[in-house]
């Protein structure tokens, strides 16, 4: 099996990297799926995988088994989670759309390749040394959700003018994309001469006390942060937005989907 092929099914592309090839043994080469979200939120995107491999040649349950690990938004589950799938002895380990699963399969093995698709500077969250030249076992694709914040603040800035106060929906529990997106929003913020107020959700009981302080603090606009937690509790988020007449934008259309405003 080749690097190629899972970097093709997580929807980017990246220089050639054999992965270590079992293709000799009688059994099935493994696959360790790490997410950091719920099975519900992560349908759409697994299915997509099982059709990436198989238009590789790969079936689940025929030439190929997957371990699913479901931290279910628990963060902290992330490094256990890891080294069960380490423990496993899988061909690879894939963390799809969370920098912090894949920053647990990182600290869990040095010798299984890992494949993340991540929001967040993979440099930048020590992931890789460089985009061109990653070395080590991890590689994968950067989706640029993070680096946007500054962009979805001159949108919302656009639709509303004469908005004086933006506020930005962090996950603390995921430090890395949080402190990238408060730091970036901030500064743009700074630019046009308005006040970003920063709110933390940390669990889906948090959401509803978040919007309750943005009621609070009289936020004109709401940027939310790339996150798996928020990305399983889109309805949610879209739902206390529109019930608070707040435009809001997200990091990805699965919430515009949902009944949120823009992406």
């Amino acid at each position: 099996m080749k690097r190629r092929e899972f970097i093709t099914l997580l929807g980017g592309t990246a220089v050639a990297w054999p992965l270590a090839a079992r293709a000799q043994q009688l059994s099935p080469p493994v696959i360790g799926l790490l997410v950091a979200g719920t099975p519900e939120a992560f349908a759409p995107l697994i299915a997509a995988f099982r059709k990436g491999l198989n238009e590789t040649g790969y079936v689940e349950g025929q030439n190929v088994a997957i371990e699913y690990r479901w931290a279910n938004n628990e963060n902290n589950q992330l490094p256990e989670l890891a080294a069960d799938l380490v423990r496993r002895r899988v061909a690879v380990i894939v963390s799809p759309v969370s920098t912090t699963a894949a920053l647990a399969a990182k600290a869990a093995t040095t010798t299984i390749p890992v494949v993340f698709s991540a929001g967040a500077d993979p440099v930048q969250a020590g992931l890789v040394a460089s985009l061109n030249r990653p070395g080590g076992n991890v590689t994968g694709v950067h989706f640029l959700a993070a680096a946007l914040g500054a962009k979805r603040l001159g949108l919302l800035h656009e639709l509303r003018p004469e908005a004086a106060r933006f506020a930005l929906l962090v996950n603390p529990s995921n430090p890395v994309t949080a402190q990238t997106m408060i730091n970036d929003v901030t500064a743009a913020g700074a630019t046009i001469g308005r006040q970003i107020e920063v709110v933390t959700a940390g669990s889906y009981r948090d959401i509803d006390t978040a919007f309750a302080a943005l009621v609070q603090k009289r936020a004109d606009a709401l940027l939310v942060m790339p996150d798996p937690m928020f990305l399983t509790r889109r309805v949610q988020l879209a739902t206390l937005a529109t019930r608070h007449a707040l435009p809001a934008i997200y990091p990805l259309r699965e919430f515009v989907e949902a009944g949120g405003l823009m992406s």
